[in-house]
């Protein structure tokens, strides 16, 4: 096993493989050429109708702001309201078939064949699948969900429960163990098995038909055992071309929730003013005022500049050089602030809520997952649909970055590792960033900063802030926590671009290095367009609703692709069985 990979195309298959014969060559369709010393080798199709459509998009979002806004968000709430069920559906759909793939024969298929060994160790693996797959998430979400869910005023609650603070008031013991219970419970349904479950698939579907079939890394190869040959035509082209759009949107939108936390933490940190008298700032511009329209649009514009020029100086050191060290040097920093949080914090409740959490999250799993006749459409539409969206979008992008390193496991292995390890490292983050923000509403009340910036003024990029605020050394550890969202922020755009290129390039995975530059300077582009032509939370909400859109469409994808997934695993233990007389991987 070894760390080391290059970026010259996939490997054959290694041992008894059920190899996809077809004349289709990698490339075949590209554009290969240059405009002047730029390089260019892209898929025709699909680079063109992305770029342009991209293009287009950004430029009807400049020219006309407040009506596309007002477009986009009539998207949004009507597929929030009239396709909620879908969403939740599909996501149950992904859960079951990941667990069904665990304890079925076909868990010891081997990913790239059965002499295959996998290029990452575990460290480095799980270091790149975090980094990648939702850091920015964890670090925004992290305290706001569960203190959210635990007070909210607005009535939105998850399953109608109880709550844990009424007009400032903290409830009687017993309600306030409920509505802490409750609020963990939710907050791992959307964080644990679900998102984790949709990822698995994509990344299952490419690794498998890339590496054990011979086709291209690429969406349309998971397609081939229903669509035969017409996956190289326009069939194939709409899905690449779908997984693009999915793509850019759900990074644009994780980069632009990366943006508003980086410029609450920096003017947390190192800026002046009074944000209740509306005059706070950071060298000038407005930021983490109570009055979101006195807040700067152009601040959250130059911090996607700043950090997409890091991001750009990774995507042209590679995948080992750029990605994986950052990938590993910000697990380290991650680690050492959750560390000194639970040694700080109130170490006793967060274990409590760690296990607790995880006790709620089993016995609500159901009702919570129940896509009909639900009555708390506040948080059905306002968190779970929007958060099945946006795992759905982002699942081509974290499917194939899971996918490139993760050769040689089994997928029993691989099931595992991505659905259950990560999903109970997440429930630990979230237990303890947001058990200790609980923990502070219950004993300081209105007197407490989470209280204030979550409850009272619903500011969600300072809640993490307000929470460090109260604890030691807030200075340092709010410093630490920029730094980790803008790496966080670096690795995302970067595997994005990686990832995006690869699409648009017919499965290449050695593409020119320009076109991953022009698709990182994309994802930047359009959250800064979107952000620089809203007030108040109007960008943000602009990007939800692209998301949302792109989301859905994408999900219907992701159905038919387990269906798929089902029939190249058969055809591989099949294959694998009758390969000399039947020999098996190892795992069998």
């Amino acid at each position: 096993m070894t760390d080391e990979t290059s970026d010259e195309g996939i490997p054959p298959p290694e041992g008894a493989t059920a190899v996809i014969e077809t004349d289709y060559e990698v490339g075949q369709d590209n554009y290969t050429g240059s405009l002047g010393p730029i390089k260019l080798d892209f898929h025709n199709p699909v680079f063109l109708i992305s770029a342009v459509c991209i293009v287009v998009f950004v430029a009807i979002a400049l020219i006309w702001p407040d009506g596309a806004a007002e477009n986009f968000l009539a998207i949004r709430d009507y597929l929030k309201s009239s396709f909620d069920w879908f969403f939740v559906l599909s996501a149950n759909i992904f859960v079951l078939f990941a667990l069904f793939l665990i304890v079925s024969p076909w868990g010891s298929v081997r990913l790239g064949g059965v002499d295959a060994t996998p290029d990452y160790t575990y460290p480095a693996w799980f270091s790149m699948l975090f980094a990648a797959g939702m850091g920015i998430g964890l670090m925004f979400f992290g305290v706001l969900e569960p203190a959210y869910y635990f007070a909210t005023p607005w009535g939105d609650q998850p399953l109608n429960g109880p709550i844990g603070v009424i007009d400032g008031v903290v409830q009687d013991a017993a309600t306030v163990e409920a509505a802490r219970s409750a609020a963990m419970a939710a907050t791992i349904f959307h964080w644990g098995l679900h998102p984790w479950a949709i990822y698995a698939v994509v990344a299952l579907a490419l690794a498998l038909f890339s590496y054990n079939k011979g086709l291209p890394l690429t969406l349309r190869s998971a397609f081939y055992p229903i669509l035969g040959e017409r996956i190289w035509g326009f069939w194939g082209n709409a899905i690449d071309t779908l997984a693009a759009f999915a793509t850019l949107f759900g990074l644009a939108t994780s980069l632009g929730i990366g943006a508003t936390q980086v410029a609450s933490g920096l003017t947390e940190v190192f800026g002046t003013g009074n944000a209740e008298e509306n005059t706070r700032n950071f060298l000038g511009l407005g930021w983490g005022n109570v009055d979101v329209e006195m807040n700067s649009s152009l601040l959250l514009a130059l911090i996607i500049a700043f950090i997409t020029l890091i991001a750009l100086v990774s995507v042209v050191r590679g995948l080992d050089g750029g990605v994986k060290i950052l990938s590993q040097v910000n697990m380290g920093l991650a680690g050492l602030l959750l560390l000194f949080v639970l040694i700080v914090g109130p170490t006793g409740a967060i274990f409590a809520d760690f296990f607790g959490g995880l006790s709620a999250y089993a016995q609500n799993i159901v009702p919570l997952s129940n896509p009909f006749g639900r009555e708390d459409t506040g948080f059905l539409h306002g968190w779970t649909t929007f958060y099945w969206a946006w795992w759905i979008s982002w699942s081509p992008f974290v499917g194939m970055f899971i996918a490139r390193v993760s050769r040689g496991r089994t997928v029993r292995e691989f099931i595992v590792c991505v659905l259950l390890i990560p999903s109970l490292v997440c429930v630990f983050w979230m237990a303890t960033f947001g058990g200790t923000a609980i923990t502070q509403v219950v004993e300081q009340g209105v007197d407490s900063a989470v209280f204030d910036n979550v409850i009272a003024n619903y500011r969600p990029e300072i809640s993490l802030f307000a929470m460090l605020g109260d604890l030691p050394i807030a200075a340092i550890t709010s410093f630490i926590a920029i730094i980790l969202v803008v790496v966080f922020f670096v690795t995302s755009s970067d595997s994005g671009s990686l990832v995006i290129d690869t699409i648009t390039a017919g499965g290449k995975v050695d593409s020119p290095v320009s076109q991953r530059i022009f698709w990182c300077i994309f994802e930047g582009l359009v959250a800064a367009v979107l952000l620089l032509g809203a007030t108040g939370t109007q960008g943000l909400d602009s990007l939800q609703s692209m998301v949302i859109s792109t989301g859905f469409l994408f999900t219907i994808v992701l159905l038919v692709m387990c269906y798929a997934i089902f029939i190249g695993l058969r055809n591989e233990r099949r294959a694998v069985k009758d390969d000399e007389g039947g020999v098996q991987s190892p795992a069998e």
